[in-house]
């Protein structure tokens, strides 16, 4: 019902600069939250950035002043802008948003970051 793409990863040499983008489509009513996660092999899922419906952000320390969350007035895309990338922040990053009750996934996007 509710689908959601990313897209823009890919390899970036230490301290370049990339933007993720992910497509929001279905039944669309109201977002609560939209958010980004990265997980590596072996390890969970940890939430990278959230922007709530009111705007109010939230950053892992570990990507703070680094990262910034936004999103388009219609809510139909999330963006992540991801600068000064760092080789621990290679994972897949998921972007995520909360209907209601229900929340959904994207199936991922690669970001490697080459020192």
């Amino acid at each position: 019902q509710v689908q959601l793409v990313e897209s823009g990863g890919g390899l970036v040499q230490a301290g370049g600069s990339l933007r993720l983008s992910c497509s929001v489509s279905g039944s669309i009513r109201t977002i609560r939250v939209m958010e980004w996660y990265r997980q590596t092999p072996g390890k969970q899922r940890e939430l990278v950035a959230s922007i709530t419906s009111g705007g109010s952000t939230n950053y892992a320390d570990s990507v703070k002043g680094r990262f910034t969350i936004s999103r388009d007035n219609a809510e139909s895309t999330v963006y992540l802008q991801m600068n000064s990338l760092k080789p621990e922040d290679t994972a897949v990053y998921y972007c995520a948003v909360t209907i209601i009750i229900s929340k959904y996934w994207g199936p991922g996007t690669q970001v490697t970051v080459s020192s």
